[in-house]
């Protein structure tokens, strides 16, 4: 996408089996992701915002990958995800309005894109592994628990993210088109 973000938040995690993830904005703190395991498995996540509503992702009952669930302390749904298969490399994202799918970014590199119904790229997570740092950008109007879910979920398959992803035409047509 060649537009430029709205919004940019930066992302530095540490910790290997259950990483910490700090995410800031404009240098500024936003809050912290943490991620749960229980027996090696991926169980959920936590995120502690400077001000604001803690959010907490929770693995959904199933054997389908990236079956998560997005819930406020209040405990109010705020999302789901769903991943049929590891081949497709798509994660299909519900929030109760419309659907969203995270794919793979365009071209070679580590990192997923947010894709909406008819208006196409609304977000891109661009990372680098090595350095345990990622960039959340934003380029259409989002709710930051939606960006926080995304990138949980990206942050869990970022190294199937590395061969380029489809083309932004063929998504934003193939998403015009499940959007009825």
């Amino acid at each position: 996408m060649s537009s430029t973000p709205i919004q940019v938040y930066d992302s530095k995690w540490s910790g290997l089996l259950s990483p910490r993830h700090v995410i800031t904005s404009e240098g500024a703190p936003v809050g912290v992701l943490e991620v749960k395991r229980q027996r090696g498995l991926i169980v959920g996540g936590e995120f502690r915002p400077e001000k604001g509503e803690v959010l907490f992702i929770r693995r959904d009952p199933g054997l389908a990958r990236s079956q998560f669930s997005l819930w406020t302390d209040g405990r109010e749904w705020l999302g789901s995800s769903l991943r049929w298969t590891s081949f497709a490399r798509e994660v299909a994202i519900s929030n109760g309005n419309k659907p969203f799918r995270l794919l793979p970014v365009e071209g070679w590199g580590f990192g997923w894109s947010l894709y909406a119904p008819k208006s196409g790229e609304n977000a891109r997570i661009v990372a680098q592994p090595l350095r345990g740092t990622a960039r959340l950008e934003v380029y259409r109007r989002l709710d930051f628990p939606l960006l926080l879910f995304s990138y949980f979920l990206g942050a869990q398959i970022l190294w199937e993210s590395f061969l380029p992803g489809p083309e932004p035409e063929k998504v934003k047509s193939s998403a015009a088109a499940t959007a009825v």
